[in-house]
């Protein structure tokens, strides 16, 4: 028998590869916009198609637009081995977010392909819709309803921040598919027998420790809000200080203790204020309406549940107003909309995804990932694992990010490597 090692990806074919998809929904400043089921998504999902139907792979697309590709295995009662991750992207984003793990499937099929190699297991490589969350709030809600995280009633319904539906522009690209997505006890759900998501990093650890490869063990939880302020406009120049009700004035001190919170928890916490949008948008005018957003994170379920009580108890403090009185400013409603927990993946999959790094010649780091992957929802209802490359200076969700082609080759043989030794 020849070990999985012997059976080599071809790295230049990848980056090519990843070149090519990245022409599609380019931006002039090297990243790409690939936001969910825009034009642009579909021209991808097209691409991603012709590329595995070339191979003889059999496509699948189920009711959440979630696409599969599948090579067939020897032994009928085995459940695939599944790689994936997504195509789409920030309004915004580098070429490499999600589209290097789907990339990695392909390159792992034509491999498959080339050397005839027969897998007892099916091998599928997957493309989960809405991860990035950017068009269709909440992230990863393919993935989510594949997983009974919500229903497919709610996912369809998801409401886009240009007024369409995650449903009707499913059926508008012509991708909302026939097969059951999601349905109670996952039947008629498509089965995954292990699933890898090789992934770049989005962080700086990585490359911070010099290494090539990362066997990631779980994912941080999150938890996300939206946050509004209702104040009172008035004249900058005429109104008093102590007779205004500035929902400015609350929006900095909110993100102020959002920002504490995380680093009373340093290195492992985390707050971000993504969005802040006020209604009066005016300079010389006091700011009468404040809507932001804010996104907590912690690999601890304990500590990121404190993280929730201290940020809910800061906007009932007597910094703010308890009604529509003058001279403090107006207290935040603060609304949870999305809570992912802490994520503890499959032990064998990641002994897996650490052997075949072993066997393609690097010393995988144990990493836990900052960032929310379709791989938290799959962990649900199949064994699953992921495996980072370094991205460059950890930048992600950015034009400029960035990988070595080498880390993405090496990253592509340790996923091959572990995909063959789980399909047998």
């Amino acid at each position: 028998m020849v070990s999985a090692s012997s059976f080599p990806v071809d790295g230049d074919r990848l980056w090519r590869t990843l070149s090519e998809l990245a022409e599609i929904g380019a931006t002039p400043a090297g990243g790409v916009a690939r936001v969910a089921l825009t034009d642009e998504d579909l021209a991808g999902r097209d691409q991603f198609v012709a590329w595995v139907r070339a191979l003889g792979c059999s496509v699948h697309i189920d009711q959440m637009g979630n696409l599969f590709a599948r090579r067939k295995g020897t032994d009928p009662d085995r459940l695939p081995v599944v790689i994936g991750s997504h195509l789409d992207s920030q309004p915004t984003g580098g070429r490499f977010d999600g589209a290097y793990g789907v990339m990695v499937g392909l390159e792992i099929l034509r491999v498959l392909a080339e050397g005839d190699i027969s897998t007892a297991a099916p091998i599928e490589v997957v493309s989960w819709t809405n991860e990035e969350g950017a068009r269709f709030p909440p992230a990863m809600i393919g993935s989510g309803v594949y997983a009974g995280a919500f229903s497919l009633e709610e996912g369809l319904a998801a409401p886009g921040v240009d007024g369409t539906t995650l449903g009707a522009e499913l059926a508008r690209i012509g991708y909302d598919g026939p097969e059951p997505c999601g349905q109670p006890g996952g039947a008629g759900r498509r089965p995954i027998g292990h699933y890898i998501e090789p992934h770049i990093e989005q962080g700086p650890i990585l490359e911070a420790a010099g290494a090539t490869l990362g066997a990631v063990t779980g994912v941080q939880g999150i938890r996300w809000y939206d946050v509004t302020i209702e104040g009172q406009s008035a004249h900058a120049g005429s109104t008093p200080m102590e007779h205004r009700s500035d929902a400015m004035v609350s929006a900095a001190l909110l993100v102020g203790e959002a920002d504490a919170i995380a680093r009373r928890r340093a290195p492992e916490g985390r707050a971000t204020v993504g969005t802040l949008v006020t209604g009066t948008g005016s300079r010389n005018t006091v700011a009468g309406t404040v809507e932001l957003t804010i996104d907590l994170r912690h690999p601890d379920a304990v500590e990121l549940e404190s993280m929730h009580g201290e940020l809910l108890a800061f906007a009932t403090t007597e910094r703010f107003a308890h009604g529509p009185g003058r001279g403090l400013p107006p207290r935040p409603t603060i609304s949870q909309i999305w809570y992912s927990p802490p994520i503890v993946f499959d032990h064998a999959v990641v002994d897996a995804v650490r052997a075949g790094a072993a066997a393609a010649g690097f010393e995988p780091v144990d990493i836990t990932s900052g960032a929310g992957h379709d791989a938290c929802y799959v962990s649900m209802v199949a064994p699953t694992a992921m495996l980072f490359i370094p991205c460059a200076d950890g930048l992600s969700h950015n034009e400029a990010e960035s990988i070595l082609p080498e880390h993405a080759t090496a990253g592509a043989q340790a996923t091959l490597n572990a995909v063959l030794a789980l399909a047998g």
